[in-house]
């Protein structure tokens, strides 16, 4: 099938950090008790990397499920605008439009975006198989994450730094690629400000709440600093 080889092919990059981040979240799961078929329905229900990571400490803490939900909204809200993007291009595909919105993901959205796609392939199948090729790399890295840190006797100890570290990379790289500074900015400010007011237990949401204040006040000129660069 010309369109699953295609979207096995744009996806290839994202099928190794996928699989290694997935296996970090499943090893961290299993520390924590859970087993990896809990693994494995957080990738296939949550699948969102970012959140996964910080529900397994509330899990821990018995979290009140209004917080947690507040949390995922916050720390997905992101993910709005690139539906906004996108509505476009998933509403003529049918029965795979639910599935499109939902498998978003900030690696899935950037493939979406800068594909050229060949002569005479189906560009709704296409992109419905890079959707789903992203989503069985996270879950499978999840499953086997969760699987060895169950029954390895290893010393898996700051194996969960490895999200932070990712995160320290694709923050690095969104600075030096898109000339927009003030999202980056304004996320560090609101955070360092709120982590010393309020401590590490509570900084999270009063940081992303002003935000995205901050980015949806001045949308517009970040949005023209974006058009004026691609426009060249």
């Amino acid at each position: 099938m010309r369109e699953l080889r295609y979207g096995l092919k744009q996806t290839f990059p994202i099928f190794f950090t996928y699989l290694f981040m997935g296996v970090a979240f499943g090893v961290m799961m299993a520390k924590a008790g859970y087993g990896p078929l809990w693994s494995l329905a957080s990738a296939f229900f949550v699948y969102a990397g970012s959140l996964q990571f910080v529900m397994v400490p509330l899990l821990q803490a018995h979290t009140p499920l209004l917080t947690m939900a507040v949390m995922a909204f916050f720390i997905n809200a992101r993910h709005i605008f690139y539906g906004v993007g996108m509505i476009d291009r998933f509403r003529t595909m049918g029965w795979r439009f639910p599935y499109m919105v939902f498998s978003l993901t900030d690696e899935t959205y950037s493939v979406l975006c800068s594909i050229r796609h060949s002569k005479g392939l189906d560009r709704q199948r296409a992109d419905f198989f890079i959707a789903l090729c992203d989503h069985c790399y996270w879950m499978a890295g999840c499953f086997l994450g969760g699987w060895a840190g169950a029954l390895l006797p290893v010393d898996l100890t700051g194996i969960d730094f490895s999200a932070t570290a990712f995160f320290v990379v694709v923050a690095v790289n969104q600075w030096r690629q898109y000339p927009p500074k003030l999202p980056a900015l304004s996320g560090l400010c609101s955070a360092v400000v709120f982590y010393l007011l309020l401590g590490p237990d509570y900084f999270l949401i009063p940081a992303l709440t002003v935000s995205l204040v901050v980015l949806i006040v001045r949308r517009r000129s970040v949005q023209a600093k974006l058009e004026a660069y691609y426009g060249k």
